[in-house]
């Protein structure tokens, strides 16, 4: 979701009503309903007026029901309901409700949806998802999911949600270093984003963790954003608003689309999001073939299509692809959207149909879509306290459990990213006095990220570390994040008469959020200035955290024998100062592993608006992220040491020869570069499963703790050619190792799903030659004939 374009809060305004008994009876328990602690809910059993509708008929099809709601409402009503702030129906009892609502690592207020003001005052805060991603670790995912949808389900049950539907996950891809919210994305990469978003949206919907069991019930309903090809705010006078995104159809192929199909396919999402900005010339939110023939047909998406905040007002007022403001509503609904986060089709749509802009049908089936998730979330099927989810009560908030789940995902998702000489970690025992040195070292806030709600308690960096060393001081250093002015006199002072210095520097949300891109990738201001000298000061090699969403270049860090150690801990949540102070100290082992590619500064020479992935030689245009970028990097994707060395070997691999001749299928073809190939949709699935390969992997703690280690398997080319990937994500599985012991994993490697690239006209497919799948710095070569 976004902060609005335009703010458009709803003021419900009373007419005068002509109301019998009943149905005035139905109103008074409403707003009753709405003013206690009561949840909100439609069809009331002690109601005389719904009791007998069929949409109240819990036995009927969500299909019928909802058809049957639609029916029975006048266009005046219809119309009202076509946007987030939807009002009560009162002669059908049904209460007001609100579909925007925030968890994209936590239940959050910063929607109109949920109010963390009452019995409820607080929700867990996990970690920033890019920090979530770094631990590559589909089971957590799941688990955060998991607990987010049972918070969400508390904070309704105790009267404090007016909406169930949550605007997460944000799945764009982390396609530019400067983009203000990649930190609320998986990363850069298409594969791990996809799994990504089928294990938090499993979670969080009341789905089992391998999907399957989800039925007609929501415990909450996720959404897929932002759809699709966006990830541009607000760069050198270009914005989110009127930026149109020219896109390949390889790219999109194999990039921008992938996590959105997995999303909705596997993932069984039940609502997306269209974005602001346009698509090769089309705003997202009016593309047919986007939300109908993509989303509705082809990956059978079965839910709501929301807008973007006012994206359909800017279809008209910002970008001018509508003439009018009727055009706009009827291309958004023609196109498939359902419900607008705005006023725009409150205030234009009734004359869009008046005029025959739109066809009833259209306004019928967005409110179909619409109603139909509110009955799946239970919301029309009487008293809440009598269904499945309705014993969650506020003790299931901030619980121990989800407190500890925090915690984990913070520990799990650290990046250690040098470590000089085993600097780290610190013994307990022979370290007396600390200093924190940085902007960051003590704000609860910056903890947070964006998109946070109130969380049940925080721990700073220098909070942690104090727990662990009493003798501990803190020096801010910098003013703010952008450092404009540095006490470094100061803090050289401080760092002379203690044991170890820790710097806890990098940005926060003045420096990159939404509606905001960075313009420079290295530390703003006086920091490295201030790091240097307090480096240079210090006793011994100092320590150096860096809490940032986008990557960050630390070259000087780097390579500065003064900084023995460097750690990323992205926007941890709540529990963030504990897990850097255990890792610090010992307690946990550090496994995460950089979800992006850190640029070096300079990358800033190329324009945030290119959306070519590919590199070009011929102008010098390096690409984008791991898979084709071709230029320098800082750290690269997958990046990440731990306190224990790991040594991998392929145990197994049952076929090194592929043969994907198929008896029915067309001849192969032969590119550009006279490069056999074949098309993936010649090849039927259940050709493909026969010819998946199974690799299994072992894998040896050669350290002396015990550690969670996160394995990643690639698969490479032996010669890229026509815009294949330099390398590409195969899977990933994350395992406990105790020291000096060995383990073993299996991965199921698919030539149709793992070893396709999209062809320039974006169909997937497979060519002829030779692979090699590697992991760490082995290899296992093996070749696929057409």
């Amino acid at each position: 979701m976004a902060s609005s374009f335009l703010f458009f809060p709803h003021k419900l305004k009373l007419q005068k009503l002509l109301l019998s008994a009943a149905v005035f009876s139905a109103l008074l328990s409403l707003i009753v309903a709405d003013s206690s602690s009561q949840p909100p809910y439609a069809c009331d059993s002690s109601n005389p007026v719904t009791k007998t509708l069929p949409f109240c008929r819990t036995s009927l099809p969500i299909k019928q029901r909802a058809r049957d709601l639609v029916s029975r409402l006048t266009l005046d009503e219809k119309v009202l309901q076509l946007v987030n702030t939807a009002p009560a129906i009162p002669r059908l009892g049904i209460p007001a409700y609100e579909w925007w609502s925030e968890a994209l690592h936590g239940v959050a207020h910063v929607g109109y949806g949920i109010r963390l003001n009452g019995t409820i005052p607080a929700a867990t805060s996990f970690p920033q998802v890019i920090l979530t991603a770094a631990s590559f670790d589909e089971n957590l995912w799941y688990q955060i999911g998991q607990a987010i949808g049972t918070e969400a389900r508390a904070v309704y049950n105790a009267g404090q949600a007016k909406g169930m539907t949550f605007w997460a996950p944000n799945i764009n891809i982390f396609r530019d270093p400067r983009w203000g919210r990649g930190q609320e994305t998986p990363g850069e990469d298409p594969l791990m984003t996809g799994k990504y978003s089928v294990a938090f949206v499993r979670g969080i919907q009341g789905d089992a963790i391998e999907g399957g069991k989800l039925g007609n019930q929501l415990k909450a309903s996720a959404c897929c954003k932002h759809f699709t090809a966006y990830d541009l705010d607000r760069w050198n006078g270009m914005t989110r608003y009127v930026f149109d995104a020219k896109v390949t159809m390889q790219d999109m192929a194999d990039t921008y689309q992938p996590p959105f199909e997995s999303c909705v396919e596997k993932g069984k999402a039940s609502g997306i999001m269209c974005a602001y900005n346009r698509v090769n010339g089309v705003p997202s939110c009016a593309d047919h073939h986007l939300l109908t023939v993509t989303a509705r047909k082809e990956w059978k998406f079965n839910g709501y299509i929301t807008s973007d905040c006012d994206a359909v007002s800017i279809i008209h007022d910002a970008q001018g692809y509508a003439k009018i403001p009727e055009d706009a509503v009827a291309d958004v609904l023609r196109a498939g959207m359902d419900v607008n986060c705005g006023t725009y089709l409150k205030e234009h749509a009734k004359s869009a149909v008046e005029m025959k802009k739109v066809p009833i049908p259209y306004v019928d089936r967005a409110l179909r879509n619409l109603f139909a998730v509110r009955m799946r979330l239970g919301l029309f099927d009487g008293n809440p306290t009598k269904l499945p989810f309705g014993q969650i009560g506020p003790d299931q908030v901030c619980s121990q459990q989800h407190q500890n789940l925090a915690l984990q995902a913070a520990r799990e998702g650290i990046v250690l990213l040098k470590n000089s000489a085993k600097l780290l970690p610190l013994s307990k025992s022979n370290t007396h006095s600390l200093a924190v040195i940085g902007h960051n070292g003590d704000d609860p806030k910056t903890l947070r990220g964006n998109y946070a709600g109130i969380p049940c308690r925080s721990v700073t960096p220098f909070q942690g570390l104090n727990s662990y060393v009493k003798n501990t001081v803190y020096h801010r250093g910098c003013n703010w994040a952008n450092c404009t002015e540095a006490t470094i006199d100061q803090a050289v002072q401080i760092v002379k008469s203690v044991d170890y210095v820790v710097l806890v520097m990098g940005l926060d949300q003045t420096q990159e959020r939404e509606d905001f891109d960075r313009t420079e990738l290295g530390l703003p201001g006086k920091q490295d200035a201030l790091i240097a000298e307090v480096a240079k000061a210090a006793k011994r090699p100092v320590i150096l955290v860096i809490l940032s969403g986008g990557p960050v270049d630390i070259s000087s860090a780097k390579y500065n024998e003064k900084i023995g150690s460097i750690m990323w801990a992205g926007y941890p949540g709540q529990a963030g100062g504990t897990a850097i102070a255990e890792i610090i100290f010992g307690d946990h082992n550090p496994g995460g592993r950089l979800p992006l590619t850190w640029y070096p500064r300079d990358f800033i020479k190329f324009p945030m608006t290119d959306m070519r992935m590919r590199a070009d030689p011929s102008t010098g245009y390096p690409g984008r992220t791991y898979r084709f970028y071709n230029g320098p990097k800082v750290y690269e994707f997958g990046y990440g040491l731990s306190y224990s060395n790991y040594l991998y070997e392929f145990t197994s691999v049952t076929e090194s020869k592929l043969d994907l001749s198929h008896p029915t299928a067309s001849q192969p073809a032969i590119n550009s570069d006279s490069v056999r190939y074949r098309l993936v949709s010649d090849l039927d699935k259940k050709f493909c499963e026969s010819r998946a390969v199974n690799v299994t992997i072992g894998v040896r703690n050669e350290g002396e703790m015990a550690g969670k280690h996160s394995v990643l398997l690639f698969v490479k080319p032996s010669k890229p050619v026509n815009g294949s990937p330099v390398k590409q994500l195969v899977g990933f599985k994350r395992l406990e190792i105790n020291a000096g012991e060995r383990s073993e994993i299996e991965f199921l490697v698919s030539p149709c799903e793992h070893v396709s690239k999209a062809s320039e006209e974006g169909l997937m497919i497979i060519e002829e030659g030779s692979y090699s799948l590697f992991v760490g710095d082995v290899e296992h070569p093996f070749d696929i004939f057409v």
